[in-house]
C-alpha cells in the first residue's frame, strides 16, 4: 500500500490545517512513518504487482508469443486423429537432443497444444522442448527463464539479484505490513479532513479520495498476499522452515520422489514443494525394484505411467517426472492447478509398472496445507475465476496506488524549502504501551522489519537529528532533552 493519507502539505497549508489534525501527535507520527516507508515499499510492491500480473496472464500471453512452439493443429484430412504415444514423443526428443537428460513430460493442457518435455543440457542448462502430439515432431525449444513470464517469475522472486534481491523484497514486504496498518489509521482518522477538501473542491481532492478508497479496499488483500508470500522468502521462510523441520513438520509438501522444484516456469501442474534434506524427514524415498538376473519382467514407459496415474484417479493434464537412475520411479503428478486439495502424486515402478507409493494433500503436514491454500490464493488460481479476476484487479489497483501516491506528493511538495515535506511527529511509545507491544511483536515475528527499524531509529537519533542540513531535508523535529522513539 502506498500513501493512504493526504500527502504532506506545504507550510502555508499546514498553518491552515484543522486543529484536530495539527494537534494529534499520534496521527502525524503514523503519517511520518507511512510517508517514509513508502520510499521503500512503493518500488517493491510496484515490481511485485507488475510481475505478478504478467505471471497471472501467462497462459494467455505465452501461447501468443510462442505460437509456433505451443500451438499445434491436427493433420489435415484426418477426421479422427490419434495422438502419438508419449514414449514415441520421448524418443523423438532424445534423438533431437542426444546429449541432454529428459527430466519430465507435461501433457498438452488442452487440444491444440503441444506436449512439453523439460530437459537438462550437457552444460546444466534447462530447456523446454515442444513436441507435436499428432506426429511426434519436435517443434523446437526455449529457455523458460527467458520468456516474458519466466523473467517475471525471476524478478518476482529476487529481482534477479540472488540473496541481496531476496532480502530487499522481504524488507519491502515487511514494511508493506506497516504501510497497511498505518494507512488504515490515517484513512479513518483523516476522513473528515478529506470530506472538507472535497466539499471545498480543493485541487487534487478527488484524486486523494479515490486513492484513499482504493487503498482501504486493497489493504486487506495486501496483507493476505504479503503473509502468503513470506514462506518463499530466504530469511523468514527459511528460518521458519528450519524450526518446523526440527519439530518434525514443514511449511512445504515434501515428497522426495517427485520433483522438488519445477524445472519449467511454464508448468502449472506441479505442486509448489521445496527441497528439504531427506535426513530431516521420516518418509522413505520411493524406489523401483530391479528384477533379479534371469527374471522376465515388463518394463514400464511414459505411457504406462500415465495409464497408472489415470487408474489411480489423477486428473489430466498430468506431469510425469522420469526416473533419474536405475532405481528411480516415474512420479506422476495429477493436475490440481485450481484446487490444492487435489494435489496428489503416484510413484510408479519403472520395471513392473506397479504403484510404489502415493503422496498427496491428505499427507501434508498442517502448516503445508495452510501454505498450499495460501499460495493458490496468492497466484489467483483458487476459487475459479473469482480469484483470477480479483487478483487481476488487485494488481491493477496496487499499480494505481503506486502511481497516484507519489503524484499527489509531487503536486503538493514544498518548493524552495530544502525539505521533502514529511509530516513531523514522533511515536509516543512510552505513553502508548499497546502500540509499543504491537511494534515489538512485529519486530520479533518479522526480523527483517525489526533489523531495519532499529537501523532507522539509530540513523534518526545519531545522524539526522545532529546534522542541521539533514534535519531540515528530512523534516526531523528538533532534539529534546528526552527524545522519544520515532
Amino acid at each position: 500500500m502506498t500513501l493512504l493519507a493526504d500527502p504532506p502539505a506545504g507550510p502555508s497549508e499546514q498553518r491552515r490545517a484543522p486543529r484536530s489534525s495539527r494537534g494529534n501527535g499520534l496521527f502525524r507520527a503514523f503519517w511520518r512513518w507511512h510517508f517514509y516507508a513508502s520510499f521503500l515499499v512503493i518500488p517493491v510492491v510496484f515490481l511485485l504487482s507488475v510481475t505478478g500480473l504478467i505471471y497471472l496472464l501467462r497462459f494467455e500471453t505465452e501461447p501468443l508469443l510462442h505460437s509456433d512452439l505451443m500451438k499445434v493443429s491436427a493433420p489435415a484430412g484426418v477426421t479422427d486423429p490419434l495422438q502419438q504415444p508419449y514414449a514415441a514423443q520421448l524418443s523423438a526428443v532424445e534423438r533431437a537432443y542426444p546429449d541432454a537428460t529428459v527430466i519430465s513430460m507435461a501433457e498438452p493442457r488442452e487440444e491444440g497444444r503441444s506436449t512439453v518435455f523439460s530437459i537438462e543440457t550437457a552444460d546444466g542448462a534447462g530447456r523446454d522442448v515442444f513436441v507435436d502430439p499428432w506426429d511426434a515432431q519436435v517443434l523446437g525449444d526455449l529457455d523458460p527463464d527467458t520468456t516474458l513470464s519466466g523473467i517475471a517469475v525471476r524478478l518476482h522472486a529476487d529481482i534477479m539479484a540472488g540473496t541481496f534481491g531476496d532480502r530487499v523484497l522481504e524488507i519491502g514486504a515487511c514494511w508493506a505490513i506497516v504501510m497497511a496498518i498505518t494507512g488504515y489509521y490515517l484513512f479513518f482518522k483523516g476522513r473528515a479532513a478529506r470530506a472538507r477538501r472535497r466539499a471545498s473542491k480543493a485541487a487534487g481532492a478527488a484524486l486523494r479520495s479515490r486513492h484513499g478508497m482504493t487503498g482501504a479496499v486493497l489493504g486487506v488483500g495486501l496483507l493476505l498476499l504479503v503473509v502468503s508470500g513470506l514462506p518463499w522468502t530466504g530469511f523468514w521462510g527459511a528460518k521458519v522452515q528450519e524450526g518446523l523441520s526440527n519439530q518434525g513438520t514443514s511449511l512445504w509438501a515434501e515428497d522426495h520422489g517427485a520433483l522438488s522444484n519445477p524445472t519449467s516456469t511454464l508448468d502449472e501442474s506441479l505442486p509448489h514443494s521445496h527441497a528439504v534434506p531427506w535426513g530431516l524427514q521420516k518418509s522413505d524415498v520411493p524406489r523401483s525394484t530391479a528384477p533379479a538376473e534371469g527374471d522376465e519382467v515388463s518394463v514400464a514407459n511414459l505411457d504406462t505411467a500415465v495409464e497408472v496415474g489415470q487408474r489411480s484417479g489423477l486428473s489430466s493434464p498430468m506431469t510425469v517426472a522420469l526416473p533419474a537412475d536405475e532405481s528411480g520411479v516415474f512420479s506422476v503428478v495429477g493436475y490440481a492447478f485450481d484446487d490444492p486439495g487435489k494435489e496428489r502424486t503416484v510413484h510408479v515402478d519403472q520395471y513392473g509398472g506397479q504403484v510404489v507409493s502415493t503422496y498427496g494433500y491428505a499427507d501434508y503436514p498442517a502448516p503445508a496445507k495452510v501454505v498450499a491454500e495460501g499460495i493458490a490464493l496468492h497466484e489467483g488460481r483458487s476459487l475459479g475465476l473469482v480469484n483470477f479476476w480479483a487478483s487481476l484487479l488487485f494488481c491493477l489497483g496496487v499499480i494505481f496506488m503506486c502511481v497516484t501516491g507519489p503524484l499527489m506528493w509531487w503536486r503538493r511538495r514544498p518548493r524552495g524549502k530544502g525539505s521533502v515535506g514529511a509530516p513531523r511527529g514522533r511515536m509516543p511509545l512510552a505513553k502508548a504501551p499497546l502500540l509499543a507491544v504491537l511494534v515489538g511483536v512485529l519486530a520479533v515475528t518479522l526480523p527483517m522489519f525489526g533489523i531495519t527499524l532499529v537501523a532507522a531509529l539509530l540513523l534518526d537519533q545519531l545522524v539526522l537529528r545532529r546534522v542541521p542540513r539533514l534535519r531540515q531535508w528530512f523534516d526531523v523535529p528538533a532534539t529534546t532533552a528526552k527524545p522519544a522513539a520515532g
